[in-house]
């Protein structure tokens, strides 16, 4: 009776054993021996190591790291500030804001550094903090150390940084406001509806003087408006000089925060004095006839480097 029973146990349990692993047909646990369990075994996408740690696998990034560190491009034959934002997809102001000093032509063989992401190659001076950058660039502090790496809150003078910044936001005036409110990496135009009645370019008006092998040459670009006119800064900077010009007539100069000078000539009066911040918008000084001029409007001038280069498009215009 006894022997009967057991009988009918271990055949109830063989059957629902066969049950178990009907119910669930996919699910397949592979055999562990002793080897396996000794070297780890893998399961699906699963592996169990030796002492029973579950090891998942790990992404493995397909494209390269972004680098943190600034490329250094030579300038060869044919090299010009375009050209070269185009070869590393960068605008061509931030060439000019790397490397203060910059003069036009670019002379081959002259070593231009260049930053890996939207933003700008500094060097460090004495004095310089982490904080006192992040004010002056617009960033946070954390941007600054993280990006390159930096431990302590002492810089070393000398040493080579990049300082990334959002290009929708744009750069910072020394105030920490920022330089241009209106429309970050554009020009605004200078008299909001004003028409454009001179382009930047070679012209047979004879008034203009030579300039890069042309007989008649205009450097800016001029803008139609009323005596009096309200005139504003197309991109936030500091005022570097203002007054009177030989044939700018009454003009004001600033030097933007990427480096590059603005000239807005012809004035009546001036609204600004040398060493004040101006963001993008505010009033410089009113539309007028002064120096070279043959009526009322504005002669605005863009110079890189030295060299006056024409402005692109200037929003509102």
């Amino acid at each position: 009776m006894t022997h009967a029973v057991v009988l009918a146990m271990a055949g109830a349990i063989s059957g629902y054993g066969a049950i178990d692993r009907n119910v669930f047909p996919n699910f397949h646990t592979p055999a562990v021996t002793a080897a396996a369990a000794d070297q780890g075994i893998t399961a699906g996408e699963v592996s169990l190591g030796r002492d029973s740690v579950i090891i998942k696998p790990v992404s493995i990034p397909s494209s390269p790291l972004v680098s943190h560190a600034p490329i250094v491009h030579i300038v060869v034959q044919g090299d010009t500030l375009e050209s070269i934002g185009r070869q590393f997809n960068l605008p061509w102001r931030e060439i000019v804001w790397s490397n203060p000093g910059l003069r036009m032509p670019l002379t081959i063989g002259r070593p231009l550094k260049l930053p890996p992401v939207p933003g700008v190659v500094v060097a460090v001076k004495r004095g310089d903090t982490p904080a006192g950058l992040a004010t002056a660039y617009g960033v946070d502090v954390s941007s600054v150390l993280g990006f390159n790496g930096i431990h302590t809150p002492q810089l070393t003078p000398g040493s080579v940084l990049v300082i990334p910044v959002d290009p929708v936001q744009g750069p910072n005036l020394s105030t920490g406001l920022p330089a241009d409110p209106v429309d970050p990496g554009q020009f605004l135009c200078p008299i909001a509806g004003a028409p454009i009645i001179q382009p930047f370019g070679p012209t047979s008006f004879a008034i203009e003087p030579p300039f890069g092998g042309y007989l008649h040459f205009h450097t800016g670009v001029d803008l139609l408006a009323g005596y009096g006119t309200s005139i504003v800064a197309a991109a936030g900077g500091k005022v570097t000089a203002a007054g009177p010009a030989y044939d700018f007539g009454i003009r004001v100069e600033i030097t933007d925060s990427f480096g590059l000078v603005e000239v807005y000539a012809h004035m009546s009066q001036v609204a600004v004095a040398v060493g004040q911040e101006v963001q993008q918008g505010e009033k410089v000084g009113y539309v007028g006839s002064t120096g070279l001029s043959i009526g009322a409007h504005l002669h605005f001038q863009l110079e890189v480097g030295g060299m006056p280069t024409a402005p692109g498009q200037l929003i509102g215009c």
